[in-house]
């Protein structure tokens, strides 16, 4: 766990001081109820917002910085990961000692159980109509980006964009392979990561080729890691020749700087998961959360997201990759996952010792 401010100036790419920053002169956003004027005061005269994060610092400091230059509140940043983010909102609600005003996280499951289970806040966000229908559950818990789901690969086994472009072809293509490919395929352990737990599932009731793909990957003996960064060093390094079912945002930043590195997404189906971003309940600022999430949906604080590589969860940004222009990218078949209570049915004990079980069978 990492914890971060931006008092401190001692983290984020501008280097921000607080103490000497200058605050503008505030304008209503435009669209907002006449009285949002009185949150923005009542924002300032908190002082501060903070954040529990399982989100990389890099990806997270233009949006930060952004909110801060508009508004001059100090964010406190604390970087940590998804399960710790759970169960700590969850411990700091029952003690009455809530410490985050913001919970932002990409495993979409906790993130809706914790508003299931009475741990979050109501609010109806003025962006809500700027949101597609799904990314928003219940006024409790709003999608803040659209994340594919890929294949990264190292190009000195593919040359000339040879990658199989399908399901189907991946699957092929790993049968035919087996013993070249024999402990040479990565992909999640959804035993030991949350996102990957969301993807890897999410897969397994969308995609009827899912336990295809899983068998075919056991059968050439694939290795199991919690976290897509060390995926991608060890395909960068050629002890793996591809990672299967990993955050792809991240990859398609890597790929503009690692020259043996690509990135392929399915032209048939391809998955996109979100960072849902939620009030936990008790929160000690809660006009500054309001205002914080309200900046992270509006479209100054979407594009800062999608500046650092996060897609937008909106259709509007201009320069970098939204919800549409990301859909266009992987071949007009882009499925995200719905923020909804399909979300929670493998966190029931019988369903994730099920998945768990047949996951186990399928690639071990």
């Amino acid at each position: 766990m990492r914890f971060k401010s931006i008092a401190t100036g001692a983290t984020f790419a501008a280097s921000l001081i607080l103490a000497t920053l200058p605050v503008k002169a505030q304008e209503l956003p435009e669209g907002y109820p006449a009285d949002y004027s009185d949150l923005i005061a009542k924002a300032k005269k908190e002082g501060r917002v903070s954040l529990y994060a399982a989100t990389d610092e890099e990806q997270a400091t233009a949006l930060l910085t952004a909110f801060t230059q508009k508004y001059g509140i100090q964010v406190d940043y604390t970087d940590m990961g998804t399960n710790n983010a759970y169960s700590r909102t969850i411990a700091e609600a029952e003690a009455n000692q809530t410490g985050g005003d913001i919970i932002w996280s990409s495993a979409m499951d906790l993130q809706l159980k914790l508003a299931v289970d009475g741990y979050t806040e109501t609010y109806e966000s003025p962006e809500i109509k700027n949101l597609p229908e799904w990314a928003n559950y219940k006024n409790m818990v709003y999608a803040t980006t659209v994340e594919p789901v890929g294949t990264i690969y190292n190009t000195n086994s593919f040359p000339d964009d040879s990658f199989p472009k399908t399901r189907a072809a991946l699957i092929a293509y790993i049968q035919n392979h087996r013993k070249e490919l024999s402990n040479k395929i990565a992909t999640f352990d959804p035993e030991k990561s949350g996102v990957g737990f969301v993807i890897q599932t999410n897969d397994g009731r969308s995609s009827e080729s899912f336990w295809q793909l899983a068998k075919a990957m056991g059968e050439a003996k694939v290795k199991s890691y919690s976290a897509t960064g060390t995926m991608r060093e060890t395909v960068v390094s050629g002890e793996n020749v591809m990672a299967v079912n990993v955050i792809g945002s991240y990859a398609l930043n890597w790929i503009k700087n690692t020259p043996n590195l690509g990135v392929a997404f399915g032209t048939d189906y391809t998955a996109a998961f979100s960072r849902p971003a939620i009030i936990p309940r008790g929160a000690p600022h809660p006009h500054a959360a309001r205002l914080f999430l309200d900046f992270m949906l509006s479209k100054d604080g979407q594009t800062a997201i999608a500046e650092k590589g996060l897609p937008s969860i909106r259709t509007d940004i201009e320069g970098y990759l939204d919800l549409d222009s990301l859909n266009d990218m992987v071949g007009g078949n882009l499925q995200p996952i719905a923020l909804d209570d399909a979300l929670l049915e493998y966190l029931k004990p019988q369903n994730r010792v099920k998945f768990f079980r047949e996951w186990n069978a399928a690639v071990k």
